[in-house]
């Protein structure tokens, strides 16, 4: 027997060496990975073999190969061993344990875990039936030294994993070992502090005596396991282990902050402790960390190890990057503690329980002060959470400390809000942290970009406690900023001389500035009651904006902010009013140099696009102080328009949607009506024209008319049709300007005083008239018109006519393709380029900003003209003609935006009455055409897998095509998402859940902590009512049984998030309205097998596995009585028992069980489809291991059984793994 097992582990050393050996060909690697794995699947030698290669003597490598084979055999062949052969392999490991390995120091970290990983595997398999001395047994090991003792915790800490966290064991035996070691915690978490306590003892003894460096690093090693140990159990055991004895692990804890080798794991242990959720009873004693003597140690601890890392830091030694990285890391955790600790004191003071505000609070908020004004951008942005929480606490909020310290951070914020810390500059110590904390600048900004919005959100809430002071202090800093001079720094702009670009010092602070003005002025105005408003100091602040001269773009930008930002100071002095206006309407024509040809730069277009903005922003919010200047905005508007390249389309339709917005304060129907029409002369006079209309309805002519079909030598430079676009585009501007934004007054008295009232419902309400209703329901004609030619142009004949300078004109835009594709946009460093479009980017923007902005006209129509647009004779012919044709053409991005742009809004819109007349006639060939081709897309996505590509392709065709199938597989995936909206927006009733705060707390709540999708949790069909279209559609079959075929047929598409929204809101909503009717029993066994084809899918999914299981419960229970069909149908499902079958079906025939029967009948109903469900791509291959059940400890079992049982078996069952076993 000997000589086999020599020369079989002389063939696996050798294996593994060929493996390991970097110089090995890949031939060889895989014969001899094969050669092992071969070996562990059938050779009957593998525990002595393992054994064998696990001896000290034998190089790491060779003895984790020998360990690895033992936790094979343990994992897939200990079902099968007799019992003398179990007890051999659990001595054997034992005596491992004892003697198998090098000292702490010597021995490596992968052999520790591999030999921890064999004794937890026979843990999980028979303690504590089988082996109730283990705990006893690992405790003895500690006594052999340290090693042994690092060995136990790493069991102990693997068991708990294993169990507790990653739950890789069946749901008996994982509840079997988690009562055991609940019941012995309290042996268990004495044991760990005596151990803690004893090595810690030891180490603080022995590192001051040089000579005992060795045995002082070992305790230290012991220390350092035992603590992770404990952060393994103390998250999830009961909270009166982690408070017992008046704390006394917290007290250890607190202590080990002082020690530079474990305070890190101390602060992990001490972060899950004070973390724990639970009974607010139970977190009581936690308020011990308050106490000075705790602080103090958590405070020192923190300035030490800043201290420690800063000074590593600025020395840049090598030698130290190390410890450098470990101190921060422990800073962090240490931040992270502070942050927990003042989630306590929020929960536990103004509760039920007698928890008073800490003396020492003012203590804390120092302390959490420094962290948020540390140089670390990541620390400051962990502590605004809490600061938001502190803020918005009823009664902390309240307290002296919290208010004074609100000042502070206001400040503070000031710094915090400055963009600095670029990894890869050095003009900040904050750029020392972001190299650890960022990978690049990219990185870096996206997070900044966030952390300075959640800052924003928590500057808004602490100016509801100070808002006077808030906004003294942003304009302090603003009268700073115009008085310092403009500081270039050496990031010049490489557009002109003299200006800044992006990361110029003073655009920075002229950046951080404005948004902290803008965050504080808007809650002035919410928290701080009229008369004591600030209005002088607001006025003068303003008026010094106002008067600020820059021709720097960027900071132009900041200024036309702060001048949004202060505005509604102006309500209060009115004559301020033409002064900003004037403001804004010098930098709508903003350039940096004069009549030049070169393109803008962004930053210039900006400014541009800000000053519009502005100007629409005042003009729908404070229109009645805009009014009196209108004349003034009319002529200068008449002014600019004079010059038809002055300014571009969209920022020409900016200002008309302003005078619109003001046009409304005239409250004059008629006055208004005759103003609209002066306004749109110049567009109704081209759109109307016999040349635009025959423009407008031939493919050929548009194509032609636009320059689509001409062929440019040199991309880059404008071909001269460029015109042409600019005044269609113009044109549809206007009418969406106009449609948007002409409105009738909102009081009914004045709508009636001002004729905009036409004639009242038959329910006694007003039908108001738009004064905009003539003008475009002459301009429609021809808005349908192009929208026919434009779906006709991806027609194969309309695509040949395009010129081979413009070929790719329909295909998704780079920045659209980018967003779809989820890729990073660039942000910096392209604020000072002119942004230079070649003439197929400009044809491409222009075809898709075309069909997006008719798509907007359509879908603004109805909520702006009511009556007077739904009313129009045949308009679902109409819509239907000209939206509809041609759609087996239209590509997915184009048609998204048709059913988000146009179709969702016309039915949120539509009235009822119109439902028969114009939705049901348009919603009919719409969604038929829809299930046909989302059928299509995703056969065409399910089998792509199989059609690979040649091996003759050129890697970079191979490339392309990859990322164009990626982007097309996500365009339908964002289709189908645009039609389930729309599904769910016709038919299902959205209750709305009743909130437990107001709208504004809500909203800051929504900001300030990140939403988590709810994955386990079944639906429970709460809003399962139709709305009114709903059960208009019902009345038509066609179109409900469509709806319900798109509903079950999204199930089975490899879009996991549709499925689970489709399972748990549309998909009983829809069926349950026809449970009743006489279904086909071909229909019914259909929408039960599409439930269990979901489950196949994306069963392995937990939110998705949970609604489609409840889904197929509740089909199956409300119609198995009806159609014995839907038996047939489960005797398909893989190993499905029959006999189990049989009697649930028994169990539903005999009627609904009692409310706790339900969740029994659930349960059973879930193991019985369990045979459907599919696997994650990464288990499928896996080889199962099979755990087998031991006789429940906590079962209560008839007496007489239990003593024959007891009488055969006793010996056998619980002394199969006693310390007694000496004999093998």
């Amino acid at each position: 027997m000997a000589e086999p097992i020599a020369a079989m582990c002389d063939e696996l050393i050798k294996a593994v060496n060929v493996m390991m050996d970097a110089a090995s060909s890949q031939r060889y690697r895989l014969e001899a990975l094969k050669f092992c794995e071969e070996f562990k699947e059938k050779c009957p030698f593998c525990v002595p073999c393992g054994l064998q290669l696990a001896e000290k003597s034998q190089p790491a490598v060779v003895r984790h190969f020998g360990l690895q084979i033992i936790e094979h055999v343990i994992k897939f062949r200990w079902n099968d061993m007799p019992q003398n052969e179990k007890v051999q392999l659990k001595n054997c490991a034992m005596e491992l344990l004892s003697n198998g390995t090098h000292s702490i120091l010597e021995e490596e970290s992968h052999i520790k875990d591999a030999l921890s990983r064999i004794v937890v595997e026979m843990i999980k398999r028979e303690w504590p039936q089988h082996w109730p001395d283990m705990l006893k047994e690992l405790e003895a090991l500690t006594n052999l030294g340290e090693a042994q003792t690092e060995l136990v915790m790493l069991i102990l800490l693997r068991l708990a994993e294993d169990v507790i966290t990653f739950q890789t064991l069946p749901s008996q035996r994982r509840k079997d070992i988690q009562q055991t070691l609940t019941q012995n915690m309290d042996s268990i978490f004495a044991f760990l502090l005596a151990i803690l306590q004893q090595n810690v003892d030891e180490y603080r003894r022995l590192k001051r005596n040089l000579s005992q460096e060795l045995k002082a690093r070992a305790h230290c090693r012991v220390g350092v396991a035992t603590l992770n140990t404990l952060a393994g159990y103390i998250d999830w055991v009961a909270l009166m282990h982690i408070t017992q004895d008046q704390c006394r692990l917290m007290e250890i804890l607190c202590l080990l902050l002082s020690e530079t080798e474990l305070q890190l794991e101390a602060a992990e242990c001490l972060l899950i402790a004070v973390s724990r959720k639970g009974k607010l009873e139970d977190r009581k004693p936690l308020m011990v960390l308050f106490d000075d003597v705790a602080m103090h140690y958590i405070l020192s601890a923190a300035q030490s190890a800043d201290g420690a890392a800063m000074g590593n830091k600025l020395s840049q030694s090598t030698e130290g990057g190390v410890l450098v990285e470990r101190h921060y890391t422990f800073l962090k955790r240490l931040c992270q503690v502070l942050c927990a600790l003042a989630s306590q004191l929020c929960a536990l003071v103004g509760s039920d329980i007698d928890v008073e505000v800490p003396g020492n609070l003012n203590k804390f908020v120092e302390a959490f002060l420094a962290f948020t004004t540390h140089a670390s951008q990541f620390l400051r942005s962990s502590t605004q959470l809490t600061w938001g929480m502190l803020f918005r606490h009823e009664l902390l909020s309240k307290h002296p400390v919290i208010v004074e310290v609100t000042s502070k951070y206001m400040r503070a914020t000031m710094t915090n809000f400055v963009k600095t810390g670029f990894p890869s500059r050095n003009d900040s110590l904050s750029c020392q942290y972001s190299r650890v904390d960022f990978d690049s600048d990219e990185d870096f900004n996206a997070f900044f970009n966030s952390f300075r919005a959640q800052q924003g959100e928590v500057v808004r809430i602490a100016c509801r406690i100070i808002p006077l002071e808030a906004f003294q202090i942003a304009g302090e800093w603003l009268q700073y900023q115009i008085k310092t001079p403009i500081e270039v720094g050496p990031n010049i702009s490489k557009t002109a001389e003299g200006l800044c670009s992006i990361l110029s010092p003073s655009v920075v602070q002229w950046d951080a500035m404005t948004f902290f003005m803008e965050s504080i002025v808007g809650q002035l105005f919410k928290n701080v009651e009229t008369e004591k408003l600030p209005v002088d100091q607001g006025f003068e602040l303003l008026q010094a904006v106002l008067n600020y001269e820059t021709r720097d773009p960027l900071i132009l930008s900041c200024v036309l902010t702060n001048v949004s930002s202060l505005f509604p100071f102006a309500t209060y002095k009115p004559h301020l009013v033409p002064q900003v206006l004037a403001k804004l309407f010098t930098s709508i024509t903003f350039e940096v140099v004069e009549e030049s040809k070169a393109p803008r730069t962004r930053a210039v277009k900006n400014v541009r696009r800000h000053a519009c903005s502005s100007i629409i922003k005042m003009c729908r919010d404070y229109p009645q102080f805009i009014l009196p200047c209108f004349d003034m905005l009319y002529t200068h508007v008449k002014k600019l328009f004079s010059n038809e390249l002055l300014l571009t389309q969209m920022e020409k339709c900016a200002l008309m949607e302003a005078l619109v917005l003001i046009s409304n304060q005239f409250k004059d129907y008629a006055k208004q009506k005759a103003f609209l029409e002066e306004l749109m002369a110049p567009v109704v006079l081209r759109w109307q024209s016999e040349e635009m209309h025959q423009i407008l309805m031939d493919p050929m002519s548009f194509l032609s008319f636009v320059g689509a079909d001409q062929v440019l030598k040199d991309p880059n430079v404008e071909d001269q049709t460029g015109i042409n676009r600019s005044r269609i585009s113009f044109c549809v501007y206007t009418i969406l300007g106009v449609v948007k934004r002409a409105r009738w007054p909102a009081d009914v008295e004045e709508a009636k005083a001002g004729g905009f009232v036409a004639g009242y419902t038959p329910g006694g309400g007003p039908i108001y008239r738009n004064p905009c209703t003539p003008q475009v329901q002459a301009l429609l004609p021809n808005l349908l018109a192009i929208i026919r030619t434009h779906n006709s142009l991806f027609l194969s004949e309309n695509v040949a006519r395009l010129s081979e300078t413009f070929a790719r004109s329909y295909d998704v835009m780079d920045v659209e393709k980018n967003v779809v594709l989820g890729l990073p946009q660039p942000v910096l460093d392209n604020y000072d380029s002119p942004v230079y479009k070649t003439s197929l980017e400009r044809m491409q923007g222009f075809f898709c900003t075309l069909y997006d902005n008719c798509f907007h006209i359509l879908g603004n129509a109805g909520p702006s003209l009511h009556q007077d647009f739904y009313s129009i004779e045949g308009l679902a012919q109409q819509l239907t003609s000209a939206a509809l044709v041609h759609l087996d053409h239209v590509p997915d991005h184009r048609l998204r935006s048709m059913l988000r742009v146009f179709v969702k809004q016309l039915v949120i819109s539509c009235p009822q009455e119109y439902y028969d007349s114009l939705l049901c006639p348009l919603l009919a060939p719409l969604f038929a055409y829809l299930l046909q081709r989302l059928n299509q897309s995703w056969q065409v996505i399910n089998q792509r897998s199989s059609l690979c590509d040649s091996e003759e392709e050129e890697a970079c065709h191979v490339e392309n095509q990859v990322t164009q199938e990626m982007l097309e597989e996500q365009l339908v995936r964002l289709v189908t998402r645009e039609v389930l909206d729309l599904l769910t927006v016709a038919c299902i009733l959205k209750k709305v859940p009743e909130a437990s705060s107001t709208k504004e707390e809500a909203d800051e709540e929504e900001m300030m902590v990140e939403s988590s999708q709810a994955t386990a949790a079944p639906p429970s069909y709460a809003t399962d009512e139709l709305t009114e279209l709903g059960k208009c559609l019902i009345r038509h079959e066609d179109i409900y049984m469509t709806l319900l075929t798109i509903s079950f047929n999204c199930l089975s598409w490899r879009d996991t998030g549709n499925c689970h929204r489709t399972a748990s809101l549309v998909c009983w909503t829809l069926l349950r309205q026809v449970v009743g009717a006489s279904l086909l029993p071909e229909a019914v066994t259909w929408f039960y097998a599409s439930v269990l084809k979901g489950l196949q899918m994306h069963g392995q999914h937990e939110g998705c596995g949970a609604a489609l299981t409840q889904l197929a419960f509740l089909i199956y229970e409300a119609l198995r009585s009806r159609y014995p069909e839907l038996k047939t149908v489960m005797t398909r499902i893989p190993n499905i028992q029959l006999e189990a079958l049989d009697q649930f079906d028994q169990k539903l025939q005999a009627g609904p069980p009692q409310k706790a029967g339900e969740r029994k009948r659930k349960e059973q109903f879930k193991k019985l489809i369990a045979g459907t469900v599919g696997k994650p791509l990464g288990e499928q291959f896996r080889k199962e291991v099979h755990i087998r059940n031991l006789p429940s400890l906590y079962k209560k079992v008839k007496p007489e059984v239990t003593r024959d049982l007891l009488d055969s078996e006793s010996n056998t069952l619980t002394l199969l793994f006693s310390t007694e076993q000496n004999d093998v």
